[in-house]
């Protein structure tokens, strides 16, 4: 869900994530990633744009996972095969807070082989950046701001100003859900106007995302939140196998996991699919 919501801002406010990111506000159009033959990796959390000269690609992470700097490579390559003659900015934004070192992993390295990228730790970024363009205005929340709750409100004035209702709405969606991951949704819903987000093209692809993987989406998002209330952090190998339980396997989950005690147990179960 964050993941996709930070995708469709840099689809819809690319200029902005340019002159954030780059440093002025080039015209970038998106790149499918069945042109660079992604279709076989996971590129479900990038966002590809590009220009006549050059391609920036922007992995959003929630969470840091292991096999970011791989695939920075790997897309890195896969551009220089089909674009040999662009240059190409790769850039890994975490949007929430961790102790985790992977967040200041820049490279990668085998053998003879290092690649660079860049990374943006959002808690880490003046909270003045997000302030200037509606596009990053749902980032400021994350940023590093010492009271979250009036840097929100300051957001959500902000986006009282923008003139465009289209924009409006979907600046405030996605405000809206990145906020969720500091604060209380109550704290979030004192703050912005549900009728503004019902009226947003943000707020009705999530909807009509969800409509298209129907009951599925729902049960296994159910579950591995009850998951990670019960058990803590679920492995990233046994969130692998649960993304490919069935509707039927995941109502059966739903009913083991109330009898586990740690993620032994998750995994014992896991195995017996």
């Amino acid at each position: 869900m964050f993941d996709s919501i930070c995708k469709l801002l840099a689809e819809i406010c690319s200029q902005d994530f340019a002159s954030w990111l780059l440093g002025e506000p080039i015209s970038l159009t998106e790149l499918s990633p069945t042109e660079l033959s992604l279709e076989l990796i996971r590129a479900d959390t990038l966002i590809l744009l590009q220009s006549d000269e050059l391609i920036m690609h922007i992995e959003f992470q929630t969470d840091p996972k292991r096999d970011v700097p791989f695939r920075m490579l790997d897309y890195r390559v896969r551009a220089y095969r089909r674009f040999p003659n662009k240059r190409m900015y790769q850039i890994v934004i975490y949007l929430r807070e961790t102790s985790s070192e992977r967040v200041y992993q820049t490279t990668f390295n085998l053998e003879e082989t290092s690649h660079r990228f860049s990374v943006v730790r959002l808690w880490e970024q003046p909270t003045e950046i997000f302030l200037k363009s509606p596009g990053l205005l749902p980032f400021a929340v994350l940023s590093q701001t010492e009271d979250k709750s009036a840097t929100l409100r300051q957001v959500a004035a902000e986006i009282n100003k923008i003139a465009d209702p289209d924009l409006e709405g979907n600046i405030a969606t996605s405000t809206y859900v990145l906020a969720g991951l500091v604060l209380e949704k109550e704290v979030v819903q004192k703050l912005l106007r549900k009728e503004l987000m019902r009226e947003s093209a943000t707020y009705q692809a999530i909807v009509a995302e969800g409509h298209e993987e129907g009951c599925e989406t729902e049960a296994r998002f159910f579950v591995l939140r009850l998951l990670n209330r019960k058990l803590g952090n679920v492995p990233e190998s046994s969130l692998s196998q649960i993304q490919r339980l069935s509707l039927e396997q995941m109502e059966v989950l739903g009913e083991a996991l109330l009898d586990f005690s740690t993620t032994a147990d998750l995994e014992a179960w896991l195995k017996q699919q």
